[in-house]
């Protein structure tokens, strides 16, 4: 798992030891942010679910200004906190150990970019974008990245969100929301 451009290009993540933690592939995270790319420059992004950290740290190489990491497993915590310090982006990134909704409550600004790959199939998506939609944490042009098995299938609105895309990439699908009034 590594960097893949921007500034810290090439640099290999640290990674888990075992299989509870499930980074994203290269092949996904490299048609998530292409999909993205205009919305990265300056912009303030929210990890949930971190994991390793790898696609908050992805952004912070392509541009953006600042990131909030969040997981509740300790040994997630760990390596994102490795991540960060390997590529020396302590001044930009925050980071938050416990529970998603808590996480959330914490953050005290909007975001332009949130990625959510919480454990696959378990019902946590669903709950996690309606709180962030209760919490109007999305600026008005935001997106909200999902990535979830392709079995959990994802509804066209939750909350004040409507699904924009949705890709499938082996047995991971990808799924843009936005909210409603930004289409009008």
């Amino acid at each position: 798992m590594r960097i893949i451009t921007g500034e810290f290009r090439g640099r290999r993540l640290y990674t888990p030891n075992n299989r509870m933690i499930r980074p994203t592939t290269d092949k996904v995270k490299e048609a998530i942010f292409s999909m993205i790319a205009d919305k990265l420059y300056d912009a303030v992004v929210i990890d949930l679910f971190s994991g390793t950290g790898n696609l908050g740290l992805e952004a912070l190489s392509r541009g953006a200004k600042r990131c909030y990491f969040g997981d509740n497993s300790r040994e997630s915590i760990s390596l994102i906190k490795q991540n960060i310090n390997y590529c020396k982006t302590e001044e930009k990134s925050v980071l938050y150990t416990g529970d998603y909704q808590k996480i959330l409550k914490k953050i005290n600004e909007k975001a332009d970019v949130i990625f959510l790959d919480p454990p696959y199939e378990m019902g946590l998506m669903l709950d996690c974008i309606k709180s962030i939609s209760e919490l109007g944490l999305l600026t008005e042009d935001g997106i909200i990245v999902a990535e979830h098995g392709m079995r959990e299938i994802l509804p066209k609105t939750i909350g004040s969100f409507e699904k924009m895309k949705e890709k499938r990439y082996g047995s991971v699908m990808v799924t843009i929301y936005v909210e409603i009034l930004a289409n009008i």
